[in-house]
């Protein structure tokens, strides 16, 4: 579900969650699988067509730049409140494609650089 936010002056913020799955068959035939987790943060135009078009289960290709934890330099790690260690890589989005669903692809790019404000979302 996206999450749809404002800076103070204004500016269009929307942060949602991805999975990405792996399975496989281990050498003895059992089936394996990981789930990667990916928060998103997109904005200006872009999150506001993320906010009114995502949904959960719904399919897209993000494309983007990873952000490092600034003390680890991989994903953003933490203690969840069962006790077992968390990790979340975070990225950036400059384009969101909308895959599958109604038959309906489109993508949506954000325009022009990333400017450094947004590095840190100021809430």
């Amino acid at each position: 579900v996206p999450e749809m936010r404002y800076t103070p002056d204004g500016t269009p913020v929307c942060n949602f969650s991805v999975a990405t799955n792996r399975r496989w068959t281990n050498g003895d035939g059992t089936p394996g699988e990981e789930t990667t987790w990916f928060r998103i943060t997109t904005w200006r135009r872009l999150a506001e067509v993320c906010a009114q078009y995502l949904s959960k289960g719904r399919q897209v290709l993000v494309e983007g730049h990873l952000r490092p934890d600034s003390e680890t330099g991989g994903p953003r790690v933490w203690t969840g409140n069962d006790g077992q260690a968390r990790a979340s890589f975070e990225l950036t989005a400059q384009s969101v494609k909308f895959l599958g669903g109604r038959g309906d692809a489109a993508a949506y790019q954000e325009e022009g650089p990333a400017a450094e404000e947004e590095d840190e979302i100021p809430f």
